[in-house]
């Protein structure tokens, strides 16, 4: 959806704007709803085939770097050995991972008021593991206040185009014919009178309201205005 792109290169851009400071990183925000975690977004400059494989795949519900984050509030380093004492075994998944480069990282972690497990991962190529891990962890405190900054601005963003979306939706709902004849309606007049105003027949006053009917999922016209007017989705006729 296009106010999900939107959302995206906002993240993107900031984030890419903050770590420039620490050189070239390769890193992952992700945000997963934990009652549901089908519901993913995320914003990355991994591989784009990792990234697709893993979302096709559902990875998100066997990863042991997830599975991990939603019990720590700390920041945690993993490796194809994380979890190995927990009698679980990653090993196939760690095996995909491994040819995209992505087998060894560190994870920054947060848990938001929405029910989201909120992470920024990065990974570390093995050629820099010392210089890149030492990194993170003298700059963890900086990194975790630039989680919360950058998750802090996809929820007002997130929440703008809720708005927006619902509003677009209720503006789009009816047809201006629709609104015109619930708003006469609403407004006390009978068929015969709406017809009038219009210039059209009432039966086809009546066929408007029938649709109307249809769309709100109501049982009758009275039912439609009501809800109509509760809804404020009754625009003033011009």
């Amino acid at each position: 959806m296009e106010y999900e792109e939107n959302i995206s290169n906002v993240i993107r851009k900031h984030l890419e704007a903050a770590l420039n400071d620490f050189g070239e990183l390769i890193w992952a925000y992700v945000v997963l709803y934990k009652k549901d975690m089908s519901c993913i977004f995320g914003v990355t400059n991994y591989p784009g085939e990792w990234v697709e494989h893993y979302k096709e795949n559902g990875l998100q519900y066997t990863d042991p770097v997830v599975i991990t984050a939603l019990n720590r509030l700390t920041p945690f380093s993993w490796d194809e050995n994380l979890m190995t004492g927990s009698g679980f075994h990653f090993s196939e998944l760690f095996e995909q991972a491994r040819e995209f480069g992505v087998t060894n990282g560190y994870t920054f972690v947060l848990h938001d008021y929405n029910n989201n497990l909120v992470t920024l991962s990065f990974t570390i190529p093995p050629e820099r593991s010392a210089e890149i891990t030492h990194m993170l962890i003298q700059n963890k405190g900086d990194l975790s206040v630039l989680l919360a900054s950058v998750h802090e601005t996809y929820l007002t963003l997130t929440s703008l185009s809720e708005k927006n979306a619902s509003s677009s939706e209720k503006n789009a709902r009816f047809t201006d014919r629709e609104n015109e004849i619930l708003y006469w309606s609403s407004m006390g007049k009978t068929y015969l009178e709406t017809g009038m105003i219009l210039g059209i027949t009432t039966r086809t006053v009546k066929f408007h309201m029938s649709n109307i009917v249809k769309k709100l999922g109501v049982a009758n016209a009275r039912h439609a205005i009501r809800l109509g007017m509760e809804l404020q989705l009754i625009k003033p006729a011009n």
